[in-house]
């Protein structure tokens, strides 16, 4: 079965959010970050940056968020046959941690960020349910998490952005969300 190792407020939640979306049975491993179990021989021997998440399935590892949701993806069928249409989902993906996260996060970054950031992102969802269409994938779970983030852990003023917040609200809805990432709020 596969393990993913994170802690109290991880993005091992966005993993967990993933999980449970596809239905893959998983085994949660809470590490104790404030104790330094991430930095202990047996998780560095899974992740040498000691950092989560991470997971094992078998022989195999792999550690950060976005190369694990693409994983999952990609071994259990979740990706297009289209090389194109896999790009798109990869550039969300990264999208999602390399630039929306530090985009919003970072307090030097936000103001001039946010509607740079969130403006486009309005305008896409005003037209289409999902970043991609009218089905949920992995790339909405990438963004979705970090923007759900937002009113739970900035308490940011999103009304510019009427499509970003009902995008947020249908997401924070679905069971997987709540079992998950809602949870923890």
């Amino acid at each position: 079965m596969l393990k993913l190792y994170g802690g109290a407020r991880s993005r091992a939640s966005i993993v967990q959010w993933y999980l449970e979306e596809i239905g893959v049975p998983y085994e949660f491993i809470l590490l104790d970050m404030q104790a330094g179990e991430h930095l202990q021989p047996e998780f560095m021997a899974i992740n040498p940056i000691g950092k989560v998440p991470a997971i094992v399935e078998d022989d195999f590892k792999l550690w950060e968020s976005g190369a694990i949701l693409l994983y999952l993806a990609e071994k259990h069928g979740k990706l297009p046959h289209s090389p194109e249409e896999r790009a798109e989902i990869y550039q969300w993906v990264l999208f999602g941690n390399a630039t929306l996260g530090t985009g919003i996060f970072i307090e030097a970054n936000r103001e001039k960020e946010t509607p740079r950031l969130l403006n486009p992102l309005n305008e896409i969802l005003s037209k289409q349910p999902f970043l991609m269409g009218n089905e949920l994938n992995v790339a909405d779970i990438a963004v979705g998490s970090i923007l759900a983030y937002i009113p739970i852990m900035l308490k940011l003023d999103l009304s510019p952005y009427p499509a970003v917040l009902e995008y947020i609200k249908r997401l924070t809805e679905r069971p997987a969300f709540q079992k998950t990432i809602g949870s923890r709020k």
